[in-house]
Formats: C-alpha cells, structure tokens, sequence
C-alpha cells in the first residue's frame, strides 16, 4: 500500500456522542468499535500520540501520530500507520524504505491521551537512519536516586 491523502482528522472530542449498542463507533465516520473510540482522548486536531517500542527489547523507536482511521489500520493490517500532520495523509513506515513496523500489540494509557505500538521494527526506525529517533540525542541531567 502506497501512501494515500487522507480525510481530515477525526473530530477531537465524543462529549454528547450518541451511544451505541450495536458495536459500532460513537465517533460519526469513525472506523473504530465503541468502546476505543470513547476511551480516545484526542487533541484538537483529532490525534492521539503513539509511542512506537520494540516488543522484545522494550527501546522507544519513535513517536507517531494517529487518527481513528490510522489506529483502525494500525489495528487491522499488522503494520502500523500514522497520520502525517505536515503532510495531511496516512503514512507506514516502511512502505519507501523498506524499514516495516510488523504490530504486535496496541494499548491505550491510564488517560486515554497517549498508545503504546509495541512492533517488530525491520531497520531503521528513524529517518535520520538510527535504530530510534532517540540515539545521540540524550541530554545531560542531574539523575535522581535509584530507590
């Protein structure tokens, strides 16, 4: 699947979205089944941050954007795709590359604000070329102590 133009973002709030008993989405064109499209918290623009981690080695490889379409894809092919804000498009790492991100679980935080994309990464997961967008790019801190 190549890159695609998207739709606008999702609306970024369900307040006063009619229920659903049927499993559907609460969210008026929203992909998703009831019960995650509710929990999402989105920003204004409607996007959730996705942290994308390696599933055997625990390292943080990145942070993505996704919408409820990118979520549902990301759900539903076993790669993970993101919705590009400079862009305005869905995009899957990998697809010019060649560095795929196979999923291997999904999980939403405590709040509802943030998913955790636990992948396979194939490459490089930055485009810079590192293994992570966070190599080389530590700052110097006071650490605190280890209990």
């Amino acid at each position: 699947m190549s890159e695609q133009p998207a739709p606008s973002p999702a609306p970024a709030s369900t307040a006063g979205a009619p229920s659903s008993d049927a499993g559907e989405s609460l969210l008026p064109g929203s992909p998703l089944p009831a019960g995650i499209a509710s929990a999402l918290k989105r920003d204004g623009a409607g996007l959730v941050a996705a942290i994308v981690q390696q599933f055997d080695t625990n390292e943080v490889l990145m942070l993505g954007w996704m919408d409820d379409e990118a979520l549902n894809r990301t759900m539903t092919t076993g790669r993970v795709t993101f919705y590009s804000r400079s862009r305005q498009e869905y995009w899957r790492k990998g697809d010019t590359s060649g560095h795929v991100q196979w999923v291997k679980s999904v999980a939403l935080d405590c709040d509802g604000d943030a998913l955790l994309v636990r992948v396979d990464q194939v490459g490089a997961a930055c485009h810079t070329g590192t293994r992570t967008c966070f190599d080389g790019r530590a700052f110097d801190v006071v650490a605190g102590p280890a209990n």
